[in-house]
């Protein structure tokens, strides 16, 4: 029996520090909150405890700096800073870093020779690290990187077509929301059986950011995203899959440099750029009927999805589960038919009553192909890392 203590899971981003605190040996949740638009003039600070208690307030022109130094002070106001340990949840972990492990001097200092792997997040994260070190020295951390799950893909799906020189730079698909793709494994056993985690299973974690990963015998052989989390579907304002050739035909035309280029695709993109509106699902849903930019967007994302998930039955030679996750993939229930609905050719014979009802099953009996909805949990699988490596 270990001490009760609590653990924190951290998840910083360039705009957002999302949080969520667990206590003792069953790591029951004490609650989740968020600090967001950060840099903006709106930033927002919430808590909303297990309880059912929200605390929400506005904090107006928070820069980076500010934001995390009143995130601390806040946090601080809900854990005991000398009986805590943080978990990080490390978006990109390069190829060196392909399991969860104690933030150490050499860590940070290889994170830091990563950092161009990910400009987006990397840099707050270690210094979101940082941070906490010197607030709570006394506090074990430990990094959660959403790569690992991926991090032995088979060479043909792990290798770009690039020239070959590139790989000694670390040039590779990597893949993400790994954190999230171990949850919804660990679930798949549970609510299934473990025979349905071990078959062959696509994994959808459809969100702001959207991927889907190809998992057979419990292991990940092949997902959307590549090197980055820019690749692979159309997300809220990533672009996905692209003409690498765009970047020099709109240098030519509009001189546009790399810095905008890499902006535009990753915050301009996607559902955004497709809409002109919106990057938020339950708006374009709330509009389509009226809005041409609208569907269409809702449309391609619906197109793509179903596009990989025939690309990811070829990869495994069939398919035996379909699991939906993430923001989305949670609660858009139209969304879920449009993908579902066509494909009726690969086995799944889609349970429309189910869906809209929100089941956990959406599929008829009978159908070859099992689809699931299961809510993913990315703070939990963090908070129980940080408990295996810190008893």
């Amino acid at each position: 029996m270990s001490i009760i203590r609590q653990i924190v899971a951290l998840n910083a981003g360039s705009s957002s520090i999302k949080f969520a605190v667990f206590a003792g040996d069953d790591l029951n949740r004490e609650g989740r909150g968020k600090i967001d638009r950060i840099g903006s003039a709106g930033a927002e600070w919430t808590w909303k405890s297990a309880a059912g208690q929200t605390d929400r307030e506005t904090l107006p022109n928070l820069d980076s700096e500010h934001a995390i130094a009143e995130f601390m002070r806040r946090l601080e106001s809900l854990v005991d800073p000398a009986n805590v340990a943080v978990g990080h949840r490390i978006v990109h972990g390069g190829p060196d870093f392909i399991e969860s492990q104690a933030v150490t001097p050499p860590l940070i200092a290889g994170l830091r020779k990563i950092s161009d792997f990910d400009p987006e997040h990397l840099p707050a994260q270690i210094n979101l690290i940082e941070v906490v070190g010197k607030s709570w020295p006394a506090a074990a951390q430990v990094a959660c990187f959403d790569t690992a799950f991926h991090a032995n893909l088979p060479i043909v799906a792990r290798t770009l077509p690039v020239p070959r020189r590139l790989q000694s730079l670390g040039v590779r698909r990597y893949g993400f929301h790994g954190i999230s793709y171990a949850y919804l494994l660990e679930e798949l056993a549970r609510v299934a059986d473990p025979e349905a985690a071990t078959g062959r299973v696509i994994l959808a974690h459809l969100g702001n950011g959207a991927s889907m990963a190809a998992v057979h015998r419990g292991r990940g052989i092949d997902t959307t995203m590549a090197f980055t989390p820019t690749a692979g579907m159309p997300m809220s304002t990533r672009s996905g899959d692209l003409d690498p050739s765009l970047a020099f035909f709109l240098n030519r035309t509009e001189g546009t440099t790399a810095d905008e280029f890499f902006h535009m695709m990753n915050s301009e993109a996607g559902l955004l750029g497709v809409s002109e509106t919106s990057a938020d699902m339950r708006d374009l849903l709330a509009s389509r009927a009226t809005d041409t930019r609208a569907a269409e967007a809702v449309d391609l994302f619906c197109y793509s999805a179903r596009k990989w998930i025939g690309a990811f039955a070829a990869a495994l030679g069939g398919l035996d589960t379909l699991v939906f996750s993430g923001g989305i993939g949670e609660n858009a229930a139209e969304v879920r038919q449009e993908i579902c609905q066509p494909l009726e050719w690969l086995g799944v014979k889609f349970d429309a009553a189910a869906n809209a009802n929100g089941a956990g099953r959406i599929s008829l009996d009978g159908s070859a192909v099992h689809v699931r909805v299961i809510k993913t949990d990315e703070e939990l699988m963090i908070a129980r890392d940080v408990a295996r490596l810190f008893p």
